[in-house]
């Protein structure tokens, strides 16, 4: 079995300190086992995303020494495998439409709850299912996988 990593940035800006760190580890892990080291680019933000940042993106990178499999991935260029995997999803009821907005799901979950403290993850609140079983249209809200 070949051990395949990757880094996905997205072109919305310079890579900072925590991305070297994150695409170092992962070329040198590929390296030490002799896999492959994979670069996908999450370019499917198009209001933020843009071509002088990947351009930006290629060259830190050489400049860090990392080599990556072509041609790169990109996000952009799969979006019919996402659309057809999300249907399968939707059609098995793993999915929910969800309409809140952050404002609204920080405001969910700070409301005082008796006897209760909001759930927290390592990146903050955890959204608490508010849309789980309004039975919002697929089109209107962000999808949502339904693990509960």
């Amino acid at each position: 079995m070949t051990l395949i990593t990757r880094f996905a940035p997205s072109p919305t800006g310079p890579l900072h300190l925590g991305h070297a760190y994150s695409a170092l580890l992962a070329y040198n892990l590929a390296q030490v086992a002799g896999g492959t080291f994979l670069l996908r680019i999450e370019d499917i933000d198009q209001s933020r995303a843009r071509p002088q940042w990947e351009a930006q993106i290629y060259q830190d990178l050489a400049w860090l020494g990392i080599q990556w499999s072509t041609p790169v991935m990109r996000q952009s260029d799969r979006m019919e495998s996402y659309r057809t995997a999300l249907d399968v999803l939707w059609a098995d009821g793993l999915l929910y439409a969800c309409t809140c907005n952050r404002r609204d799901i920080a405001a969910a979950t700070t409301a005082p709850q008796e006897g209760a403290e909001p759930p927290v993850g390592p990146d903050g609140i955890i959204y608490p299912g508010t849309c789980r079983d309004a039975g919002h249209p697929r089109e209107d809200g962000a999808l949502r996988l339904d693990m509960a």
